[in-house]
Parts: C-alpha cells; sequence; structure tokens
C-alpha cells in the first residue's frame, strides 16, 4: 500500500535513508536485483503511521498533570524519550507533540533526527499558548496582552519550534477552566495566528465549543484540535454550518479518537470524537491523532484509536489515509512522508494481514523503518508479534539497531 495505490507482489526499494524505488516485484529494476532481500508472504507493506496529537510530558496514567508539575526536567526528558519510543515500536513513525513544559519537546526531537535517541520524527509546538490561569497554564505559556502574546509566538519562533498551539477553549485537565467557553477574543486569536504567519508557522487550536472552534477557523488555524462541538452550557450541539466552513477554508480537523475515547466521553460527558464522521461527510479533512498521555491514554495504544474511528462509521481505508497521507499533509510533510514513493524518507511498516480489512491488522506488526533504519526494542517484541525481531534480526544477518548498507529489498 503506497498510500495511492496498493500494488499486489509488490517491492519496496530502501536507500541509506529514503525510498530508492517502489513497484511490482515484477517490474524492479536490474541493478536492484542483487541486493539482500527479505520477503513477508502474506503480509502489507505500507507508510509508517503518523499521529497529529500526543504530549510526551504526559504519562498516560490516572493523573499525568500531577506527574508532570511534580517532575523535574530531566525527569520530564526521561518520560518523554521512553514514550517516543513507546510510539515507535508500535508503527508510529512522525508524530506531533501538542504541547509540554517549555521547549523539552525541542532537545527530544533534535536527539532523535540526529540520532542519539530511538523515536518517530517529531514536529513541536513547544508550551501551548493560553491565558493566566488557563487551560495547561503549568506549562509556561501564559500570556493575554497583545504585546506579550506577540512575544511568545517570536520566542517560540526562536527557539525552533516548528507550529504554535493555542488554547481556544479551557479544558477537563485544568481546574477552573470550561471547555465549553473560549479564552481568547477574535482579536487575540487572529493577532496570535498573525504573528505566527510571519514566522512562517502554522497554529493549531485546542478548541472544545462552536464559539470557540469558530473563532478558531475564522482567524486561519491550520487544524483544530477536538472538535467536540459543545456549548457554553456543555451541550453538545453539531454545527453543519461551522463543519462547511472548515471545509470550505481547508481546515484540517484532529477529533482525538483514542483507545479511551468513550470512556473518556462517559467521565467528562464532552463528547469526544462523537461528530467526527459529521464532519467527515461535510468535507473536513479528518486526521488521526490521539491525545496519547492524558487520562488513561498510554502512547503504545495507538491502533486503538483507529480502531474505534471504525467504531465511529469510518472505512478502514478512510482511517489508513487520516493516519498516513491526510496527517502527513496536515503537518507540512507531504513530500517527506506518508507515502512508500521514490525520494521519500523511508518510514514503513509491515504488518500480517490486509489492513483495508481489518484495521486491528496494524497490531500485527513484522517491521518498523524510520526514515531506513530498523527499529529494534530493548524488550525484543514489536507490537505483538514477539517473533518478528528475530524474523528482522535473520534477515539482517545478525545486525541489530541501524543499518548502514546502500540499499535494502522489503517485498
Amino acid at each position: 500500500m503506497t498510500g495511492d495505490e496498493t500494488i499486489s507482489d509488490g517491492a519496496v526499494i530502501i536507500g541509506d535513508r529514503t525510498f530508492s524505488w517502489v513497484g511490482p516485484i515484477q517490474a524492479l529494476p536490474a541493478e536492484y536485483r542483487k541486493l539482500p532481500r527479505a520477503d513477508y508472504p502474506g503480509s502489507t507493506i505500507m507508510p509508517g503511521l503518523i499521529d497529529t496529537h500526543v504530549h510526551l510530558g504526559f504519562d498516560g496514567g490516572p493523573d499525568p498533570v500531577a506527574r508532570m508539575c511534580a517532575q523535574t526536567d530531566g525527569q520530564q526528558l526521561a518520560l518523554m524519550l521512553h514514550n517516543a519510543r513507546q510510539l515507535l515500536g508500535v508503527g508510529v513513525t512522525t508524530a506531533r507533540d501538542m504541547g509540554c513544559r517549555g521547549y523539552l519537546s525541542l532537545a527530544v526531537r533534535d536527539a532523535i533526527a540526529a540520532g542519539t535517541e530511538s523515536g518517530p520524527r517529531l514536529v513541536v509546538a513547544a508550551s501551548p499558548i493560553t491565558v493566566p490561569g488557563g487551560h495547561c497554564w503549568f506549562m509556561g505559556g501564559a500570556a493575554d496582552s497583545p504585546d506579550a502574546l506577540r512575544a511568545l509566538v517570536r520566542g517560540h519562533h526562536e527557539k525552533g519550534a516548528d507550529l504554535i498551539k493555542v488554547m481556544a477553549t479551557g479544558g477537563v485537565m485544568t481546574a477552573g477552566t470550561s471547555p465549553g467557553q473560549p479564552q481568547f477574543t477574535s482579536a487575540q486569536m487572529s493577532l496570535i495566528v498573525e504573528e505566527a504567519a510571519r514566522a512562517g508557522m502554522p497554529v493549531a487550536a485546542h478548541a472544545h465549543s462552536v464559539e470557540g472552534i469558530s473563532l478558531a477557523v475564522e482567524a486561519g488555524v491550520a487544524s483544530v484540535e477536538h472538535c467536540s462541538f459543545i456549548t457554553g452550557s456543555g451541550e453538545a450541539k453539531f454545527s453543519e454550518s461551522l463543519a462547511a466552513r472548515m471545509a470550505e477554508r481547508g481546515t484540517f480537523a484532529c477529533p482525538t479518537v483514542n483507545v479511551n475515547n468513550f470512556l473518556l466521553a462517559e467521565v467528562t460527558k464532552i463528547p469526544f470524537g462523537a461528530f467526527a464522521k459529521a464532519m467527515h461527510d461535510h468535507g473536513v479533512r479528518i486526521i488521526a491523532g490521539t491525545d496519547a498521555g492524558v487520562y488513561k491514554t498510554p502512547h503504545d495504544q495507538y491502533v486503538g484509536g483507529l480502531e474505534n474511528f471504525v467504531t465511529l462509521g469510518f472505512r478502514p481505508d478512510d482511517v489508513l489515509a487520516m493516519a498516513t497521507t491526510e496527517a502527513a499533509a496536515a503537518l507540512g510533510l507531504e513530500g517527506v512522508t506518508g507515502r512508500l514513493v521514490a525520494g521519500h524518507d523511508a518510514d514503513l511498516i509491515v504488518v500480517v494481514g490486509d489492513p483495508r480489512a481489518g484495521i486491528d491488522t496494524l497490531s500485527r506488526l513484522r517491521r518498523v523503518v524510520a526514515r531506513g533504519r530498523d527499529y529494534l526494542p530493548d524488550s525484543g517484541r514489536l507490537g505483538s508479534t514477539p517473533d518478528a525481531v528475530i524474523a528482522g534480526r535473520s534477515e539482517m544477518k545478525g545486525e541489530k539497531g541501524s543499518r548502514s548498507d546502500s540499499s535494502f529489498i522489503e517485498v
């Protein structure tokens, strides 16, 4: 599965970092026929998965905020690196960190990019912009005056953040804030988006309420996270006109559907993901993101979120696109990852079976390759297939971890 088509008896040539060739094995160019070869009968080779909404600094336990606030920066970095490895271990080769304490996510991103640590390619937002005492104020991104908001956006840009995250509404994890109420005015939202645009940075908005979503969309954000469509009183009320406006403006929506989706909705009384299919039917571009790290939502349960998309009425083909090609487009990486095509970074997974017939197939991993390098977890297993690493090592002639040969065939 290349992301654009499905090839029976296909082959992938992995170069030093990128794909050198993709196509039917019968059409394999002569120059590649003597390369080392790994065969995966009865399996599917497809693009690496993308989680567009994670929090590496949260532990996915019963009280992630308390743990973050109690930890030193060093402890937070250790936790974030651990969570990054968990993501990669379940086939997530790209992730977008949507809020951490200060600029810790930049250090994690850069260590992974340099090859000194294992993890998915990271796109990071640093501390989310919020009002004083607002949602996730404890991450260090509180501001409300025009000058302070401009300075915060510029500071994130100067430090090297990839995007700006703004808390357009309150959230369930911060006492004293309301998911149903906007935190910023229309003028403030516009200022944040305009300042970010000057720096060439997209803006993603956390927004639960109809009013908050509308303010974010009209300000010109690139994506809206959660999109719960609740009113100020907490009532769930889908807006067809707002969904149509999102589709018209090309605003991506990440409804943060995850493995714990229905329990979270029951506990918080916020209909997480309930309107994802309705938005999709109105032409909104939906992307897969799990909010990994929040209450009882660990980083190694990505596939469970994709399965819940199917429960909500999505076709497996749509879900696969939301987790690969559409997600890459939302992150500005459509020319880098999300597809198996020559020239793209060599991010792929090999799974037993056909995920178009059942999303749960994605949990039966045989191989994970990120930017041309095999990921072999220290635990000696990939996903739920303990023998996958053994097979991978035997094909690699005993090598462990990164590979230095110039090319490799996947069949």
